[in-house]
């Protein structure tokens, strides 16, 4: 098993990077641009360059250049406009997904939010934009024959870890550090049972190891 991080460089990308060390599941880093695979090879993790924005054909080359038999799905815009939004969450994430089938890379699992599917909610959720990228690209994920999870995080926050999760119900609301969205995705990568399956996730009583099932 080799693992592809799409969105390495954000925050729970970074974070997954150091829990896939943890559990000795080999990966590499997917990068955007020559500087971060620079500075990401300087501290021995193995990078990738793909562009999100780039031609099907140059993410096809990309992603069958890594070598990566999984996908892990969680780079974003950042708040850079609603233009990059679509472009990054939306049309990025379905060219890696016809990339993935195209290639017979099965395993896909995406990092998306809570309320993606609750139209209801996106207006006070102040990332309009965002949610309907995530939803409509959720949607395409459904559609594929891909084996994929896709993870719901509610708020993310930069506080330590809880190690404990609850599964929210689609009306539920919480929040979650980072760190524990990131050992979500580690514990989900390896666990077949988790295929074809969503989860609403928030910081609760349940150990991440026994959370998902």
């Amino acid at each position: 098993m080799k693992v592809l991080i799409i969105g390495a460089h954000g925050k729970v990308g970074h974070l997954l990077i150091g829990e896939l060390q943890s559990k000795n599941i080999d990966f590499v880093a997917g990068l955007r641009s020559q500087k971060q695979i620079d500075a990401f090879e300087a501290n021995n993790i193995p990078a990738q360059f793909i562009d999100l924005t780039a031609s099907l054909e140059d993410i096809h080359k990309s992603i069958k250049d890594s070598g990566a038999d999984v996908i892990v799905f969680s780079a974003g815009a950042g708040g850079a406009g609603y233009d990059m939004t679509l472009q990054i969450d939306l049309d990025g994430a379905v060219k890696t997904m016809m990339v993935a089938e195209a290639l017979g890379i099965k395993r896909y699992i995406m990092v998306s939010s809570i309320f993606s599917d609750n139209r209801d909610k996106w207006d006070a959720s102040g990332i309009k934009p965002y949610m309907i990228a995530k939803h409509y690209a959720d949607e395409h994920l459904r559609g594929t024959d891909l084996d994929y999870t896709i993870l719901h995080p509610g708020a993310l926050t930069d506080d330590e870890t809880v190690g404990k999760v609850k599964l929210l119900g689609d009306d539920e609301a919480g929040s979650i550090p980072r760190i524990d969205v990131a050992k979500s995705l580690a514990s989900i990568i390896k666990n077949p049972n988790t295929i074809g399956k969503e989860y609403n996730i928030a910081s609760g009583d349940t150990p991440i190891d026994g959370a998902f099932n």
